[in-house]
């Protein structure tokens, strides 16, 4: 079992939800007391998010490599946004600098508005036909193939690294969508499926979907799972923790919210909204998952909430339907990242990670003249 952290980038954290009362600025500082708390405190890494709310997240994991030394970094690229020649380049730097710290979260996209502002107008399965076209360039590419491509969206001619990732053949692509579009993708082309916060048995149907999709193209998949966490000494205090977390949430934040996600093609935003239906009534969907959060935020919108027996229990549960990895986060995120830490990681059988990996060494020469000369000292030198 592996833990991942989250590190908010956007522009606030804090203890409560729909409003400015206790909140924080999100500054660079306070973004990197996380990541060091991530590194310290024995989490595998961090997932940083994506979107016009958020700090850049390659800028931002870029600038805490120097200042962690174990933590990997769960960062995004954006198929139809960013070139996956570029996209491939970006990968393999990361990579080496940070030691083979990095995973690839493949982000196609669910709010038609903001990729509008992107500059991508395409239709939601369009969208995944273009990131099928992506990953196949990118893995080619990553992998150290000359590429040549055509397809519907995509037009490749000799694209190749001269400068190898760490990790071979590449870091790991690490992906999320509930739609059949997007589980045909994860199926073709990604190692970790992530899925939201759902009920167990509606991950063991998502789950038992990929697979099966995958053995089709010969191929396995891992599983991770999207969540928020809220874990105290007894159970009484998680739950009088989780109602306080939304105490100044009223109805017309959650009517204003709810609006908006409503504009998303998301399949998993759509999922995410019918679990509570924009209602307080019933919030607490399966034991000890509860939807408060989901109530004025997109995308991971459930949490696990209990004494830490419990909440280990519910992780358990999980596992053995074919969870490997937790992708947790909690409010706010610098002292939950050690609550989580302190009270539940004595209670589950981690992963340990292995040391970081050292980039192969570069031949030195006096001038490069030719990519082709590159490329051939690059090959010989790893």
């Amino acid at each position: 079992m592996q833990i991942l952290w989250f590190i908010p980038t956007g522009s606030h954290d804090g203890r409560y939800l729909g409003t400015d009362i206790g909140s924080r600025v999100a500054t660079p500082d306070y973004l990197q007391q996380i990541a060091q708390a991530v590194d310290n405190l024995g989490y595998t890494g961090a997932l940083l998010p994506t979107g016009t709310s958020c700090e850049d997240a390659w800028i931002t994991a870029a600038a805490f490599i120097s200042v962690t030394k174990q933590m990997k970094f769960l960062v995004a690229i954006r198929p139809g946004i960013t070139s996956p020649g570029a996209a491939a380049r970006m990968a393999a730097t990361f990579d080496r600098i940070s030691k083979g710290r990095l995973l690839i979260n493949v982000v196609t996209g669910g709010d038609p508005v903001q990729l509008a502002g992107d500059g991508l107008h395409l239709s939601h399965d369009d969208r995944y036909d273009l990131t099928d076209e992506f990953l196949t360039v990118w893995r080619g590419i990553v992998s150290g193939e000359t590429v040549d491509f055509k397809g519907n969206y995509l037009d490749i001619k000799g694209g190749k690294l001269l400068f190898p990732p760490v990790q071979k053949p590449y870091p790991p692509l690490w992906f999320g969508g509930s739609s059949a579009a997007a589980k045909r993708v994860a199926a073709k082309h990604i190692d970790v499926y992530l899925t939201w916060g759902e009920p167990p048995q509606q991950v063991a149907q998502k789950i038992a979907e990929v697979r099966r999709l995958a053995a089709e193209q010969g191929r396995t998949v891992r599983f991770g799972i999207r969540l928020h966490v809220i874990v105290r000494e007894t159970e009484s205090a998680a739950w009088d923790a989780a109602n306080e977390l939304i105490k100044y949430v009223d109805e017309d934040a959650i009517a204003k919210a709810q609006k908006d996600l409503a504009s998303s093609d998301s399949e998993g935003q759509r999922r995410m909204s019918q679990l509570h239906s924009g209602s307080r009534k019933t919030l607490e969907i399966s034991p000890n998952l509860w939807t408060g959060i989901g109530l004025v935020r997109g995308g991971a919108g459930t949490a696990l909430v209990g004494d830490p027996d419990t909440v280990a229990a519910r992780m358990l549960e999980y596992r053995n339907l074919g969870i490997e990895t937790f992708v947790f986060s909690g409010y706010p995120h610098l002292e939950e990242a050690y609550r989580t830490a302190e009270l539940l990681f004595p209670r589950l059988p981690l992963q340990s990670e292995p040391a970081p990996l050292t980039p192969p060494a570069l031949s030195t020469v006096s001038e490069i003249v030719t990519n082709e000369k590159l490329a051939k000292q690059l090959t010989s030198a790893s």
